[in-house]
């Protein structure tokens, strides 16, 4: 899909690709061969469906900058192509031509699987007329408060949700942060793979147009 010049792509599980005259890809994973390399890669967390380094090796060049949590980078071994790692954590932003990128918290409530002190995070990025909030692995946190505002600026808000359930929020609960920030587009993500299914996020588009939003469910490239 593509809006205001921003082209997103939904590569299964919680991947995606992101273009305008960057090429960006967040938490690669069982990527298929021959996708374009990567001026940036964005990282959220070190669980290995996220944090894959055979994933990683497949869209690097040299120059590639590769932006992740701390704890990530004793995962990544020396790639052949000479990279840039940066380590980002939650609060942060880096700004890389006109991609305004800030960290965001993700984690768990109620379950184990992602701790508030791992300092993992989720990805806000601005560029052109357009924001995308990637949440990462996360359950409905306090800290998504600070996203409500956002719609009120005149750029185009696109949130990417987890809704499988179980190591992430179910369907119902990501509608919920759906309903919370108001975004002009949400798409389901962190399904199909290893946890969730189609139905999942059948479930959460049903639930986001009961609450008037706008809501789209990408095909796996």
């Amino acid at each position: 899909m593509e809006i205001n010049g921003i082209e997103i792509k939904w590569l299964g599980h919680a991947g995606f690709l992101i273009k305008n005259s960057k090429i960006l890809y967040i938490d690669p994973y069982k990527i298929k061969d021959g996708l374009e390399k990567a001026d940036i890669i964005l990282i959220t967390h070190s669980h290995y469906d996220h944090c894959s380094i055979e994933d990683i090796e497949k869209i690097i060049k040299e120059g590639t900058k590769i932006i992740m949590p701390a704890d990530c980078q004793s995962k990544i071994l020396k790639f052949k192509a000479p990279v840039e790692m940066i380590i980002i954590e939650p609060g942060q932003e880096i700004v890389l031509g006109n991609i305004r990128i800030t960290a965001f918290p993700a984690y768990n409530i109620d379950k184990s699987f992602h701790q508030k002190e791992d300092d993992w995070v989720g990805y806000f990025l601005k560029m052109n007329e357009v924001m995308v909030y990637h949440a990462g692995d996360t359950d409905n946190i306090p800290e998504m408060q600070r996203l409500t505002g956002h719609k009120h600026n005149g750029k185009k808000f696109i949130v990417l949700l987890p809704v499988g359930g179980r190591f992430t929020m179910s369907a119902e609960e990501a509608a919920d942060v759906a309903k919370l920030l108001k975004p002009d587009l949400a798409i389901p993500m962190h399904y199909g793979s290893i946890i969730g299914s189609k139905e999942d996020a059948q479930e959460f588009c049903d639930m986001c147009k009961e609450f008037g939003i706008e809501c789209m469910i990408l095909e796996k490239i």
